[in-house]
């Protein structure tokens, strides 16, 4: 007599809450690609209460929370994907700028006189600060010895490829200072350096809308 192997569904098999307990136990890669299998596994699988805890881990130690992901009656599982997408991008937009105050310090190559003004180099007193306008200005704190109380306006560089329609270069200028190269930290934070002077945005991950462009 012939035997028949016949493939049954494991959600037919084990049920929805069996299913949930087992999607419980998977990191976000696995549980992601469960949704890959059938309409019903992705059913199940998309549901928030599986992704919420997962979008509250990939966010822990990160400086700053894509307010795209943060979009109110959006999906737990579209926060996640949206927000990793994010972490991925490495070109600035004025967005960036404005919704970030910045630590500002000169480099080593900066000549010893404004070296001896940063409280970076002296390694006493608070770091100075930066802040980008939506008006294109930049200021200060009012007790930078620095500042000077000049005037200061800031430019967000990008130049697009025609035939592919990517990137080609990013940078931010200010004044007319050498452009700022950009780069984008392990924790989501950015970082803008010409060689004579460099910003790091500083962490603001418990804003409740998140920061950045809106897409």
């Amino acid at each position: 007599m012939a035997w028949k192997m016949v493939q049954s569904d494991p959600m037919d098999v084990l049920g929805v809450d069996l299913m949930l307990k087992v999607y419980e136990s998977l990191d976000a890669r696995s549980l992601a690609s469960s949704l890959l299998v059938s309409r019903s596994w992705f059913s199940v699988a998309s549901i928030d209460t599986l992704w919420s805890p997962l979008c509250t881990q990939l966010w822990v130690g990160k400086a700053h929370i894509p307010g795209w992901s943060k979009r109110s009656g959006l999906s737990k599982l579209a926060s996640y994907s949206r927000a990793v997408i994010d972490s991925k991008r490495v070109h600035i937009t004025r967005e960036d700028l404005e919704n970030h105050a910045w630590i500002f310090h000169f480099t080593e190559a900066a000549p010893a006189y404004w070296k001896n003004l940063d409280p970076y180099w002296r390694g006493a007193g608070p770091l100075m600060r930066r802040y980008f306008h939506p008006d294109g200005t930049v200021t200060s704190d009012p007790e930078d010895e620095v500042w000077g109380g000049h005037e200061c306006s800031y430019t967000v560089v990008t130049s697009i490829l025609l035939s592919n329609g990517k990137i080609k270069e990013n940078y931010v200028r200010v004044n007319r200072w050498p452009r700022l190269i950009v780069s984008r930290r392990e924790d989501w934070g950015w970082n803008m350096s010409n060689g004579i002077f460099a910003y790091s945005s500083i962490p603001d991950a418990d804003k409740k809308s998140g920061t950045g462009p809106s897409f």
